[in-house]
Parts: structure tokens; sequence; C-alpha cells
């Protein structure tokens, strides 16, 4: 098992559920800020310049089978991609173990 974490900006989020669509069982989602390369950004708001050094960005964890990996990668990409500074980045990680909480079930039949 695998689980792929995706950053990627709050906008696109719709976009990138329609296209994963029924390829997964489940997501979590989280809002996070950081910054990347770009190091945030200012704004203009009634005249006044602001610093914004963390830029708001989601955080998806989607866990997987080992063989779903390459194909949900692309379809992220896909969807998420605007061509920007800031798009985002995918990390994937070995999942050791799975537990479901109410049945006592590990392994891949959890997810």
């Amino acid at each position: 098992m695998k689980k792929i974490e995706a950053i990627i900006r709050p906008h696109m989020l719709d976009a990138v559920r329609k296209a994963l669509g029924d390829r997964i069982s489940g997501m979590s989602i989280t809002e996070i800020k950081g910054f990347g390369r770009q190091r945030g950004h200012s704004e203009v708001y009634r005249g006044n310049e602001y610093r914004i050094d963390f830029v708001p960005k989601i955080r998806m964890d989607i866990i997987c089978k080992d063989g779903d990996v390459d194909a949900l990668i692309q379809i992220l990409m896909d969807s998420a991609r605007t061509g920007k500074v800031g798009d985002g980045k995918i990390f994937v990680y070995d999942v050791a173990q799975a537990v479901r909480v109410r049945t006592g079930e590990r392994g891949a039949d959890v997810i």
C-alpha cells in the first residue's frame, strides 16, 4: 500500500476530486498554509500593501494499492496543473500497515 500526499491550490480541489472519480475509495483533505519557491506574495488591500508569507493550500491524503499509484499521480497532475508557480507537489510514502478500527481488519482490504 502507498500513501499519496498532494499539496494543491484550494480552487483546484473540485476539479481534482471530479477527475479522481471512483478511482479511489476515499481521501482526507486538510487546509494548510505554507510556502515553496515563491516565498509568499504581496497583496494590496484598501491602499495598503501586505506581505502574505504563508499561502493557503489543500493537502490531500489518499491511501491506495501499489499498482494504482502511477495512474493516480497522473490524474492529480493533469487536473491540478495551471502551469504557474505554486501548483503544488505530490509525495508518495510506503504504508506499513492499515487497520480498520470498527472491525479490526488489517492490510489492503481496509482501503
